[in-house]
């Protein structure tokens, strides 16, 4: 007796039994049952790419006459209906699959082959139809490059953006606050807020203009490749009419890759972005830090900041609250640094025509776009956009700093301001009453020397 759970689908391997109501058939099915290894599945985005390339596709093949327009319009309806909707039960393929992407490619062309089937009435071939024209081996690749060039117009550009102009404008409302400056996190010369916090967009907007520079090779489309690299059963106006299809529907600049041997047998484009991600991730290390260290207290700390207060911070220490945003953010920057050693070895793995760890690429490069994303947001609105400048605790810290006799140096010599800054320290007195018994300055001289927002401008204090 027949199993009602299941149904009986074939492929070139022969038969299979596939859940009864699944949109997908047996290549799938056979994906699922040899690949229990992670339970991690492609992501939404590189899945609807995926079905995106299939739309474009028929069209095109409508469009030259090599596929009949009611299949056609059947398989676009298909892949619109993915696209819109939650079909994650429809792609249920581990990442770690053939390093090709294969699985994944024939996932997709079996639902979409289902769905176009119910929709026009007519059989559509999963092989002959829907992956017309195309091979995992240029499909895949094309999805890599494409979901991740529309993660970052949509979602990553606009987040970094986002974050830059808020540590600007925090900036900004700070620019007449003066601290202490920290090299090798000891005391050095003072800065302001506005010069700290502005170091701190320069690096997010260089990390977008890397991003940016980026752009045009990944916009370089590897789709009409095929299987080789020389475009075996495509037409010869395929690729170029599938990049300007694609263009249409993404609003992005997509032209065909110059090579398509380069683009199906290597993945330096991908290695290329990720370490452009990787940049990013470590400028955004590098102000989670500063954050926890200036927030750092309230007593024993540094205590130059408070940050909004979130949470609860301790189980068992009442009271206590923790940077919690910017350790969300240092942990992200650490998932980043970590999917770019993987990027970088799976794009060492391009074997002649083709590269076989192409999943695992997709799923880390498209993970970090997510993560910056969304953390820079949240490190912008619920971290820097709110703290608050503990200006009371700032002028003392600053008061007694001992370095600020630098500012001497042109006037008394190095040695001479050393002798000063040491003696104020282990006095613990303040440097301008040490300086006026050790120079021949007069007070009012000194504090002029020693106005530490004066400082901040840079050059000769004479």
């Amino acid at each position: 007796m027949a199993d009602p759970r299941t149904r009986t689908e074939h492929d070139s391997m022969g038969e299979l039994e596939v859940p009864a109501n699944a949109l997908y058939a047996a290549q799938t099915q056979r994906a699922v049952e040899n690949f229990p290894i992670s339970g991690l599945t492609m992501p939404k985005r590189f899945v609807d790419t995926v079905c995106l390339i299939k739309q474009a596709a028929a069209r095109v093949n409508v469009e030259l006459q090599l596929l009949d327009r009611e299949l056609g319009d059947a398989i676009q309806s298909a892949a619109e209906t993915i696209r819109a909707g939650d079909f994650a039960g429809e792609f249920p393929i581990d990442v770690f699959q053939t390093g090709s992407g294969t699985s994944t490619n024939m996932n997709a062309n079996e639902v979409l082959a289902t769905l176009a089937t119910r929709d026009s009435g007519t059989p559509v071939s999963a092989n002959d139809h829907v992956n017309m024209s195309q091979s995992s081996n240029d499909v895949i690749p094309t999805a890599i490059q494409l979901s991740a060039a529309i993660g970052v117009a949509d979602q990553l550009l606009p987040s970094l953006e986002h974050l830059a102009s808020t540590i600007v404008r925090k900036g900004q409302s700070l620019a007449g606050v003066t601290k202490t400056g920290r090299t090798h996190l000891m005391d050095a010369m003072p800065v302001t807020f506005a010069q700290e916090l502005g170091g701190w967009a320069a690096q997010i907007r260089s990390g977008i203009a890397r991003i940016q520079a980026a752009l045009p090779r990944l916009h370089a489309l590897p789709q009409g490749g095929t299987a080789v690299g020389t475009g075996i059963n495509a037409h010869p106006e395929f690729a170029a009419r599938i990049a300007a299809v694609l263009s249409e529907l993404t609003g992005l600049a997509l032209v065909p890759n110059a090579d398509f041997f380069e683009s199906l047998g290597a993945q330096d484009t991908a290695v290329e972005l990720s370490g452009q991600l990787k940049g990013v991730a470590v400028s955004m290390m590098k102000i989670a830090n500063d954050l926890r260290w200036m927030n750092s207290g309230p007593l024993a700390g540094i205590g130059e900041i408070a940050l909004p207060a979130l949470q609860p911070g301790s189980s068992i220490m009442p009271g206590k609250v923790n940077p919690v945003i910017p350790e969300a953010a240092a942990m992200v920057a650490a998932q980043v640094i970590g999917n770019d050693a993987t990027i970088t070895v799976a794009g060492q793995s391009g074997n002649f025509q083709l590269n076989v760890m192409l999943p695992v690429i997709a799923y880390n490069l498209l993970q970090s776009i997510d993560l910056l994303a969304n953390v820079a947001r949240v490190l912008a609105d619920k971290a820097i956009a709110g703290f608050e400048v503990r200006e009371d605790n700032v002028a003392a810290l600053l008061s007694r700093n001992p370095i600020l006799v630098t500012a001497l140096n042109p006037i008394i010599g190095y040695e001479k301001a050393a002798e000063i800054a040491k003696r104020a320290y282990a006095e613990g007195r303040p440097l301008l009453d040490v300086a006026e018994e050790m120079t021949d300055l007069d007070r009012k001289e000194l504090e002029r020397l020693l106005d530490p927002s004066r400082l901040t401008k840079g050059g000769i204090q004479a």
